[in-house]
């Protein structure tokens, strides 16, 4: 009789085991799904940003310093190995897109061209895309985070490597506005 409760034991024991690394195996590949999600989005902001620039440039001819950091960031973004290479390309991305249209708002028939109008409008876009995909990232990092740190979920995390991911945060640079100066 003592073996039976012994083996009923570990049968309930490896099945919460198999539970538990199961639901984080999923969590994970939902991490790397949301994370292609995003990347997908940022590829797409890519090849949007040399056609807007190219319109620019037709208007702004003297303003090839800000043209040029653009797409600078743009390669140095694309280039990016690793999260944490990636995040800080995207960051500096965006605080130079800011600079652009910033600009931009300095030639009224810039503004006022269709072409750029369509390509800003589809950045503005592609940007809200990335923000909620973004978003909806941080959650599933959320999620698998607060499960390989809660107890007994932990020792399960430990035993198979499981790891706490990073989040997609901007720098505090972003949170600063745009200076543009002639």
């Amino acid at each position: 009789m003592p073996w039976i409760i012994v083996l009923v034991v570990v049968v309930v024991i490896a099945i919460y085991v198999v539970g538990i690394y199961n639901s984080l195996v999923t969590m994970r590949n939902k991490i790397e799904e949301t994370y292609a999600t995003v990347e997908a989005y940022l590829k797409k902001r890519y090849d949007l940003i040399p056609n807007l620039v190219e319109t620019v440039k037709g208007y702004a001819k003297h303003e090839n310093q800000t043209l040029t950091a653009v797409i600078e960031a743009r390669n140095m973004a694309m280039s990016a190995k690793g999260f944490e290479e990636q995040k800080q390309g995207e960051n500096q991305l965006q605080q130079t897109l800011k600079t652009l249209f910033a600009v931009a708002e300095s030639y009224p028939d810039l503004k006022a061209n269709t072409n750029f109008m369509d390509l800003q409008a589809q950045l503005l876009k592609v940007e809200e895309d990335i923000l909620q995909a973004r978003k909806y990232y941080n959650a599933v990092v959320k999620t698998f985070n607060t499960k390989v740190e809660l107890f007994p979920s932990s020792i399960v995390a430990k035993m198979f490597s499981f790891k706490k991911r990073e989040y997609w945060e901007i720098e505090d640079a972003a949170h600063e506005n745009v200076q543009v100066k002639f």
